[in-house]
C-alpha cells in the first residue's frame, strides 16, 4: 500500500503550510512532502531584494516587499497548476493580503493608494483559471512566547532586532485571519504536539489528519 492509499490523500493534492514567523513552516513543508514524494513550494526569504530593507523602514518599503512577494507566489500558483497538483506549499498567497498588507495600511505603513493597487491585482489573480485553491491550509500554532523563543533560537538577525510588539500584534491577526478564514479546508496543529527535528516520524500523525480533512471536506460537498 503506497502512502497515499494508507493516509487517502490524492496524488493531486495541494497542501499549503500557514502560520506567522517562527512555528516552523518550512520545516513542515518538507517533512510532508519528503514523505508523499511531493514537490515543495518555498518561500524565496533569502533572495528577497527588499527584505532587510523593509525591516529596517517598514513605511517606505512596505508596497515593494509585498508586491515582490506577490508576484512570486502567483509565478508559484501557475507552476502548481501547470503540472497538475502534488505540492507542499510553504505559506500561502491569502496570507500576503489578509494579514500583511493589510496590517501595513491599518498602521499606516502603506498608503491607501498602495494597498487598493496590491488588493486589485490581487483579487485579479484569484480570479485567473490557472489559480488552485488548497486541499487542505495547515495552520501551525502556537502561544506568543513559544514563538518569539523561535524566533531568538533561529538566529535572523533582521527578526531578532524586531521589537516584540510587532510579533505581538502579528499573532493577533494571524489568530483572527485563520478564524475568519473560508476558502479551503482548515486543519490546526499545535507547534508542542510534535517535533519532525528530533523525532521525524511525528509527521505520521500529521498525514493521518491531512487525509481526513481533505476527505471529510469532500464527504462534506457531496451531502
Amino acid at each position: 500500500m503506497s502512502i497515499h492509499e494508507k493516509y487517502n490523500i490524492p496524488k493531486n493534492a495541494v497542501i499549503t503550510v500557514a502560520g506567522t514567523v517562527g512555528v516552523g513552516k518550512s520545516t513542515m513543508t518538507k517533512a510532508i512532502a519528503n514523505k508523499l514524494s511531493f514537490e515543495t513550494s518555498m518561500e524565496k526569504v533569502d533572495t528577497n531584494p527588499y527584505l532587510d530593507k523593509f525591516y529596517h523602514d517598514f513605511e517606505r518599503w512596505s508596497f515593494h516587499l509585498q508586491i515582490y512577494f506577490l508576484a512570486e507566489r502567483f509565478k508559484e500558483q501557475k507552476r502548481m497548476f501547470e503540472q497538475g497538483g502534488g505540492f507542499v506549499q510553504d505559506r500561502s498567497i491569502y496570507e500576503d493580503t489578509g494579514i500583511f498588507a493589510k496590517m501595513h495600511y491599518d498602521k499606516g505603513t502603506m498608503t491607501n493608494i498602495d494597498y487598493e493597487t496590491y488588493t486589485s491585482l490581487f483579487e485579479a489573480m484569484v480570479m485567473t483559471p490557472f489559480f488552485p485553491h488548497p486541499d487542505v491550509l495547515i495552520y501551525i500554532e502556537g502561544s506568543l512566547q513559544d514563538i518569539i523563543d523561535r524566533i531568538q533560537v533561529r538566529g535572523r538577525p533582521m527578526e531578532q532586532q524586531t521589537p516584540t510588539a510587532y510579533w505581538k500584534e502579528m499573532h493577533g491577526r494571524y489568530e483572527n485571519w485563520i478564524n475568519n478564514f473560508t476558502t479551503c479546508p482548515v486543519l490546526k496543529i499545535n507547534i508542542n504536539d510534535y517535533d519532525l527535528i528530533q523525532n521525524p516520524e511525528s509527521v505520521e500523525p500529521i498525514l493521518k489528519k491531512i487525509g481526513e480533512t481533505i476527505n471529510g471536506n469532500r464527504n462534506l460537498q457531496h451531502v
